[in-house]
């Protein structure tokens, strides 16, 4: 016995062979009009259905419109091309769908969120839909009119899969039929694409564009055809005013037709595109921190969600560009699932911006270009096009910038040059002049190298407003410097030239202003403890201990600040080691100096603060600053002036959740010269002659911060000769040779001493270095291998020599 489905199935093949013949013959009369009903009422016999709907498309009002007459109506069905309706949203999307209730939220909201329930007839015929069918009629891959089937004759039967195939197989059959229509009855198709695969879809509508008559189509009308092909709720497409610095959109509403305009820069998602000519692909758009990983002024523009009460969530944006210049953007907001747009979203924008930007360049009458610093100069006929060529040639083949070309080679006037970056960036130039002197007081803590790298000054100060002098405003990674700088000030900017600033500079700080490039602060101790003191004020009261510690961030600039200080004043009194810490609860940081084997208290900090001091060290060590329950080691390396510190750092973990860090103060990067080390001459030869032979064991042995490891990097700079080749092992390498290869062991992979050891053997080593002697297996390996033709020098934690062998 035949199952239902079966049954089902037989049925409409048996029906589907009738019906067949019928579009075959329909294909072929004259009177196409008259077979209509006919065709209707064969695929209701067919699907055994309550009522079907043929629409055509009026492509001039952008609806579909019924062909065929429905009981009790008088007049046609009209429904917009859009996802208010089902069949407005085949249409859109070409896709057909099978639903068993057209009245289930969960179905609906899985095509789009926007569709309303039910069917066309709903409304007009006063019925409930359940089950329905919605296809696409497609005619040489155009939408040219949809069909509606509603409803099986037995209440709550489903259509099945065969009815659906059939449907299917029979739309390119209709739409033959249709076309015939359109050419009686004039109607134009409209090029929106059918379930095709992502490149035909991507190549019918380049087509479209490159079709379109002028821009303001591209704009309106085929917006549509580009929305459905992403599955995103709304799409805006913008050309550039460039003497305005804008970019531009047209929105039609009823008969119409409004202007959308944004400024070309950070305040929204598009300006930003369109100003760095880069793409985003956003999820959230009212993620802050998503959006600052663009850019650092990147502002989503929430103004149309408040006026139409939408809400905005993924966002889409390319840059339109051709040959270099910018036609345009292509915005895609809000992907239908809710989700963010995909990898395939991304190429298949990518392909449409390039296809919009040549179809926009071949319209180039209607787009005023795209200004450049430089256009200023152009208009007002200072230079010619040809002339800003041959600059910015020279200037990029002799590593030069454009400006300081067009003022030697062309003899342009500053003032000139000023006055089109005043009208590019739309920021007042500030020139240099000798009349006008800056306050040495306000470079406080800047560094002249730096400033001097990144070509900004600050000029100005009131209150909490600081004027800075700049060349390129739209730097990200500027403003992200300033910012850190200045976290706490409102930053003003003035344009100038990169001449203006350097002069500036010079006449401001003097020749005497020198130091490195990572120069770092040497203001006093109790002027970073007053802005600590500040700042906690500033901070909000919390109940919670832990969140007290870590309301201060490790990159706050008063803490960047502490830190180097607490490091270079160490240095500069010759201390040993450093010694951070934290108190328990709310006691206090204490931070201590060895110095002549002595601890002294050097300074007692907040303890709020005690979190981001021991942070801001493991980062400057690059140890991992989530890692707080076991010890780690590292190294910092500072500039300080023309000298290069170095600091071996140690954490540890203390009671009170806290942590320890202890840093020692490795005394050079270079070794000490041995006849430098204050050996009597007796002991010198003795050193010199045993460091010579070509095998045999030399122990540099002593307490802790007894010289150990300086002595034997001075021994072996004395034998560092190129004939010899020198392996050394070290935990951590505090001094560094040129013509050493030194290791530096990691015992979280396993690289210790003695794995290094048997990997310098089969090295051919001259001379072994190892730092430390700690166990069996390194002194094994240490013996024998000064038995075997090679040097090996190690230390041994003793109080004295004697000790050693004892």
């Amino acid at each position: 016995m035949n199952s239902p489905k079966n049954t089902s199935t037989n049925s409409v093949t048996e029906n589907g062979a009738n019906l067949m013949t019928i579009l075959a013959q329909a294909q072929s009369t004259d009177n196409m009009a008259a077979v209509i009903p006919e065709i209707i009422d064969e695929l209701k016999n067919v699907w055994r259905c309550k009522a079907i709907t043929l629409f055509a498309l009026d492509r001039d009002n952008r609806q579909l419109f019924s062909r065929n007459r429905i009981e009790n109506l008088s007049s046609e069905v009209r429904v917009d091309v859009s996802a208010s309706s089902l069949a407005g949203y085949v249409a859109g999307v070409g896709k057909p769908i099978n639903l068993p209730n057209a009245y289930s939220e969960e179905d609906l909201a899985n095509l789009h969120p926007q569709l309303s329930k039910g069917s066309t007839l709903d409304i007009p015929l006063d019925i409930n839909t359940q089950a329905i069918m919605i296809l696409p009629i497609p005619h040489n891959k155009k939408l040219i009119g949809v069909m509606e089937v509603i409803n099986k004759r037995r209440d709550g039967e489903a259509f099945s899969d065969a009815d659906f195939k059939l449907a299917r197989e029979i739309s390119p059959i209709l739409g033959k039929i249709f076309a015939q229509l359109e050419e009686s009855y004039g109607l134009e198709p409209l090029p929106v694409f059918e379930d095709l695969s992502p490149e035909e879809n991507l190549h019918r509508i380049s087509q479209a564009i490159h079709s379109a008559k002028n821009i303001d189509e591209i704009l309106i009308e085929l917006k549509e055809s580009i929305l459905m092909l992403f599955e995103a709720q709304a799409i805006t497409i913008y050309a550039v005013d460039g003497p305005k610095n804008e970019i531009f959109s047209k929105v039609k509403s009823g008969k119409e037709t409004n202007e959308i305009r944004v400024p070309i820069s950070p305040v929204s998602i598009a300006g930003w595109v369109a100003s760095h000519e880069e793409s985003v692909n956003i999820s959230n758009v009212y993620d802050e921190e998503e959006l600052q990983n663009y850019h650092l002024d990147l502002k989503f523009d929430s103004s149309w969600d408040k006026k139409s009460g939408s809400v905005t969530k993924s966002v889409l944006s390319y840059p339109m560009l051709h040959a270099g210049k910018l036609m345009g953007v292509l915005q895609l907001v809000n992907k239908l699932n809710g989700a963010k747009f995909t990898a395939q979203d991304e190429k298949s924008a990518a392909i449409i911006s390039e296809t919009l930007s040549l179809a926009f360049h071949n319209h180039t009458k209607y787009i005023p270009s795209k200004p450049t610093k430089f256009s200023f100069l152009i208009q007002n006929g200072i230079i010619t096009e040809e002339e800003l060529t041959q600059a910015t040639a020279k200037a990029r083949k002799s590593q030069m910038d454009v400006e300081t070309v067009l003022m030697i080679d062309f003899k342009l006037q500053r003032s000139d040059l000023g006055k089109s970056l005043e009208n590019f960036y739309a920021l007042p130039y500030f020139g240099y002049s000798d009349t006008v002197i800056l306050p040495a007081e306000m470079m406080t803590g800047l560094n002249r190298n730096f400033l001097t790298k990144n070509y900004w000054i600050p000029i100005q100060k009131e209150g909490e407003k600081i004027t800075l002098l700049i060349n390129d405003p739209l730097n990200p990674d500027r403003n992200q410097n300033i910012r850190q700088i200045f976290p706490k000030k409102e930053i003003e900017y003035k344009i100038g030239l990169k001449i203006d600033i350097i002069d500036f500079l010079n006449s401001t700080l003097g020749e005497d202003f020198s130091v490195g490039t990572e120069e770092v602060q040497t203001e006093g101790m109790s002027t970073l403890l007053s802005a600590l003191k500040d700042e906690q004020d500033d901070t909000d009261v919390v109940q919670d201990e832990d969140d007290g510690a870590n309301a201060i961030s490790e990159t706050d600039s008063t803490i960047v600040r502490l830190v180097n200080k607490v490091l270079i004043d160490a240095y500069d009194q010759g201390v040993s080691d450093i010694h951070i810490e934290p108190g328990i609860g709310k006691e206090s940081v204490m931070v201590r100096y060895r110095k002549d084997g002595t601890c002294t208290i050097y300074e007692e900090i907040p303890s709020i603060y005690k979190q981001a001091l021991i942070s801001r060290i493991k980062i400057m060590s690059k140890l991992d600053i989530a890692e707080r329950r076991m010890p780690q080691d590292g190294k910092i390396k500072m500039k300080y002036g023309k000298k290069e510190i170095e600091y071996r750092v140690a954490t540890c973990p203390t009671v009170g959740g806290n942590e320890d860090a202890v840093l020692r103060i490795l005394a050079a990067s270079k070794p000490i010269p041995l006849e430098n080390m204050n050996f009597n001459a007796h002991n010198l030869e003795l050193t010199q002659a045993s460091a010579a032979k070509p095998y045999g064991l030399i122990l540099v042995v002593g307490p802790t911060g007894s010289g150990k490891t300086t002595t034997l990097h001075s021994i072996l700079g004395y034998i560092n000769k190129p004939e010899r080749k020198i392996w050394t092992a070290e935990d951590p390498v505090e001094i560094t040779q040129k013509g050493l290869r030194q290791v530096q062991m990691l015992n979280k992979i396993g690289l210790d001493f003695a794995r290094a050891m048997k990997s310098f053997l089969r090295g051919d080593p001259d001379v072994i270095m190892v730092g430390e002697m700690r166990d069996a297996e390194t002194c094994s390996i240490g013996l024998e291998a000064s038995l075997t033709g090679h040097l090996v020098f190690s230390t041994l934690h003793t109080n004295s020599a004697p000790e050693t062998i004892t």
